[in-house]
């Protein structure tokens, strides 16, 4: 959406740490792209639901999801709601673009998954969880899902759609 000058980002207020975290990289990108950032509160689901009803008035011209878990478990609501406002919509989470949501980029949750499993078999074997280092996923997905775009009318760039790891048609 090269036009876009309005992004909106729905942030759960209970996550004030990630919130911050995720805000400032944000405002990072945004600002050499001249692009205006509307930061969205929901924290339950009725607050997303009031979110939403506030895009037409915000007149956003896309909105971001934040990797809040909160936000995970509710992809279903998100996905319609993006649809009833035809808003294009970014996740983080993969499995919104799957369920027919525009796009997503985030964390494979396999791979996170499989971490777990390396650290558990490491404390099993006597490693103290203390002395373990933290990490942070190194693998990300591109997933863009097609009939979404056709149906908010957007034309995605062959380039974008050939740096997905995977296209929903």
């Amino acid at each position: 959406m090269p036009s876009a000058a309005t992004i909106a980002v729905l942030a759960n207020p209970s996550n004030p740490a990630l919130t911050e975290y995720e805000m400032a990289g944000l405002k990072k990108a945004a600002g050499p792209l001249g692009l205006k950032l509307d930061i969205l509160n929901a924290g339950t689901v009725g607050e997303i639901d009031s979110a939403f009803a506030t895009l037409p008035q915000a007149r956003v011209d896309a909105l971001l999801v934040s990797s809040e878990f909160f936000f995970a478990t509710r992809r279903e609501q998100l996905v319609a709601l993006a649809a009833r406002y035809a808003v294009p919509t970014s996740y983080s989470n993969v499995d919104a673009a799957k369920a027919g949501g525009l796009m997503s980029y985030g964390y494979v949750v396999r791979e996170i998954f499989r971490q777990m499993g390396i650290y558990a078999g490491r404390i099993l074997k006597g490693e103290k969880p203390a002395d373990l280092p933290v990490q942070q996923s190194t693998t990300f997905e591109l997933i863009i899902n097609l009939k979404t775009a056709k149906a908010l009318g957007l034309a995605v760039p062959e380039s974008l759609l050939a740096r997905a790891d995977e296209v929903i048609e």
